[in-house]
């Protein structure tokens, strides 16, 4: 196969990857469920059967933030300490999300410091009290009391839990940490530390930007072949459908090279899929599997996603803890 760099690149980017419309990639989020506190959560469908399992993917309905919705809107559940908004109005909205996933907003919320590693830190009661937390794209335990939160406005966030060690582990995976294998690492820290069993093993993939949406350019297919036999499989060529380019197609021609029109398909990467193999690759049955569906760009009345709104967006959260015995 020659390279995707270079200048052939124009040339073979299409070669072996499937062409696609916008609407045939993307797959709605299921609606929320409504707190008591009025934090709108998604919740995994057979999860709840697990009576001793914490967990949530988050929106950005509920909450008290003011920073990114209009004037006379309500607030919203911003869960990041973003520039935009007050230290006091994350640190209330933290506090409503633990106590709608948990049922007591004096449940200990263990974050990261993300920046798109492989990195997975085995976390206690006490780091959710360090003035900086720990740098890292997973978290892992098997301490009951206590949630993970793992922070995104369009990257994957992907939870695990084991159904027989009491185990669980959450994960932030966009292009850069899928390439490194966060998920893939993060199982196998599981099995190291708790023992874990891949066929012990549930897992599911949260909202992120789908493939309708994530248009990237060919260094990305350049990285994800590098490491993965199937990358050209996660990448589809996407053409719009918008309806006048349908009735006018003269209107759109051009003379550039093919791959280089700005109007003409672009490059989408499916990250849920990227992620779905990775939990394959590390043992996970496929039935363990699910993912929740919802796209942060395309439902944005859902979701923050920091590129449909060109960086000015907040944060949801993917919580999973383990539940006191106390209270099973």
């Amino acid at each position: 196969m020659r390279s995707v760099r270079g200048k052939s690149s124009a040339r073979v980017r299409g070669e072996g990857l499937e062409r696609a419309a916008v609407e045939e990639l993307f797959h709605s989020a299921p609606a929320p469920r409504m707190a008591a506190n009025g934090v709108g959560l998604i919740a995994v469908p057979g999860w709840e059967k697990i009576p001793w399992l914490w967990h949530g993917f988050s929106t950005r309905l509920g909450g008290v933030s003011r920073a990114y919705c209009a004037d006379d809107a309500a607030g919203e559940l911003n869960l990041g300490f973003t520039a935009d908004d007050s230290r006091e109005a994350v640190t209330r909205n933290r506090s409503l999300l633990t106590q709608a996933v948990s049922g007591d907003e004096g449940t200990p919320l263990v974050a990261a410091r993300q920046f798109h590693s492989n990195a997975v830190h085995i976390a206690t009661a006490a780091d959710a009290e360090r003035e900086r937390p720990w740098r890292a794209d997973g978290l892992m335990t098997n301490e009951a009391g206590l949630l993970l939160g793992i922070q995104t406005a369009d990257c994957i966030p992907v939870l695990v839990a084991d159904r027989k060690r009491r185990a669980v582990g959450a994960f932030h995976a966009g292009w850069r940490g899928t390439v490194k294998r966060i998920v893939e690492t993060g199982v196998g820290r599981m099995r190291l530390e708790f023992g874990s069993r891949p066929e012990d093993l549930v897992a599911a993939i949260g909202p992120g930007i789908a493939a309708c949406c994530y248009a990237v350019g060919e260094e990305v297919l350049s990285e994800f072949e590098s490491q993965f036999l199937y990358a050209r499989e996660l990448f589809r060529e996407v053409y719009s459908t918008d309806a006048v380019r349908a009735k006018y197609p003269m209107l759109f021609l051009t003379q550039r090279a093919p791959g280089h029109s700005s109007i003409g398909p672009s490059l989408h990467v499916d990250l849920v899929e990227a992620n779905r193999r990775q939990l394959l690759a590390a043992g996970l049955k496929p039935g363990s599997i699910q993912a929740v569906g919802g796209c942060t760009n395309c439902q944005r009345e859902l979701f923050f996603s920091h590129r449909g709104s060109h960086g000015h967006a907040g944060r949801m959260m993917a919580a999973i803890g383990v539940r006191r015995k106390s209270r099973e």
